[in-house]
């Protein structure tokens, strides 16, 4: 399928919103791109792999997997947050799973153990195999950068940083101090069976908004209020805002925030949602009172994992209430989420169909635009280095006389 002519094609999907098309089908369903994706995005982006606040001492570690590559996040004993592969350099056995406190990484195979860094501490009964070198031997370390109190990983080691990149996204939603956010950990996150774009897309739709999520739940952030500002093609993220129908809206049945508001939010920001959206791995539904946050992690060309979790102002968990008040708003939330995971599933079996092809996008698709030109920017670089152009011989004057 990866062709030249297909690369170029892909040009079309990332015009302005106007003119451009969708993706082709075959982007959300074929193996042979997923591979290509895998290393065009997921080997060269930084990927959001949980927050700070889940490694709040030394020994303190989680799992994750993120396009078939498992990984394990710790605190050492420093304090540093690691990032590391979680296969075990012997035989590939995890060395990781789930999440906890340790003082270092045992493989329950054979028993090969690492420190917090990933070094190799112990492998018993290696003393007559030849010119064994321990430290050779340690789990591939990753770049880590903390961003607003998330944990972003990069497994490529030359990859530039990720802040400065994301100016306009930090300008945004720094009146929610998110570093100093709270909320309880996520459940463990279901697997679901679209491609991880799909889920992507519904995440920053606001076209579906009026139609899908009509109703006393969602009412409040009409459609015809999305706004769309332009990013830098540059960027590693992108924003969408929805003006909201009364100040502090907020999803419950009583469409007003319920817990503490924000404190650094201005009347402005009161008076929206702000979507901000870190492809590939993070989303971020921003209200006056919660944050939702969204993780995908894919895992093929027709499933992924997300990690869902809200942030709420500083204080806001010491309330007596805030558990009752937060099942409120889960509840009113799933309704709306019960919505957008039916449609996303049903969308991926017509993604399938010999009849699905590229359709057209409105005005209140911005936020696709945005996606698609981060992608194909991503993927035309991918296919460069696969392609090289040859050099160019220079032609030698002929010098007649």
């Amino acid at each position: 399928m990866l062709t030249s002519e297909f690369i170029r094609g892909l040009d079309s999907s990332a015009q302005d919103v106007s003119t451009a098309e969708t993706l082709p089908p075959a982007c959300y369903t074929d193996a042979e791109f997923y591979a290509f994706e895998k290393e065009a995005i997921f080997a060269r982006e930084w990927l959001c792999v949980g927050r700070e606040s889940w490694l709040a001492e030394p020994g303190d570690y989680f799992t994750t997997t993120i396009a078939n590559e498992p990984m394990v996040i710790a605190r050492n004993r420093k304090g540093e947050i690691k990032a590391m592969s979680s296969v075990c350099q012997h035989r590939a056995m995890l060395v990781a799973e789930g999440s906890g406190n340790a003082r270092g990484f045992l493989c329950p195979y054979h028993h090969w153990s690492y420190s917090l860094d990933g070094d190799l501490i112990a492998a018993p009964a290696m003393n007559k195999t030849c010119e064994f070198d321990r430290k050779a031997h340690g789990l591939p370390n990753f770049k880590v950068e903390l961003w607003h109190g998330f944990i972003f990983v990069n497994l490529d080691p030359d990859a530039e940083a990720l802040a400065p990149r994301l100016t306009q996204v930090a300008e945004a939603i720094a009146p929610y101090d998110l570093a100093n956010a709270e909320g309880p950990r996520p459940e463990p996150a279901p697997m679901m069976a679209w491609n991880w774009k799909v889920m992507f897309e519904n995440n920053n739709d606001g076209y579906h908004a009026s139609r899908l999520h009509h109703g006393p739940l969602h009412d409040f952030v009409p459609s015809n209020l999305a706004e769309f500002p332009p990013a830098d093609p540059a960027a590693a993220g992108y924003l969408r805002y929805n003006g909201s129908t009364h100040p502090d809206a907020s999803f419950n049945a009583t469409q007003k925030a319920m817990l503490p508001i924000f404190p650094g939010l201005t009347e402005v920001e009161r008076n929206r949602l702000t979507f901000a959206n870190l492809p590939p791995t993070l989303s971020l539904v921003m209200t006056s009172d919660v944050v939702i946050y969204m993780i995908l992690r894919p895992d093929s060309p027709q499933t992924h994992y997300m990690d869902t979790g809200l942030l709420v102002a500083p204080g806001a968990m010491k309330d007596n209430s805030f558990p009752h008040k937060l099942e409120a708003m889960w509840i009113a939330t799933q309704h709306i989420i019960a919505q957008d995971f039916d449609v996303d599933a049903k969308v991926q079996i017509g993604l399938q169909s010999r009849y699905a092809k590229r359709g057209r996008y409105s005005w209140q698709e911005g936020a696709q635009a945005g996606l698609n030109s981060w992608l194909i920017r991503r993927y035309k670089a991918e296919w460069e280095r696969r392609n090289p152009e040859p050099p160019v011989t220079p032609r030698l004057a002929v010098v007649s006389g």
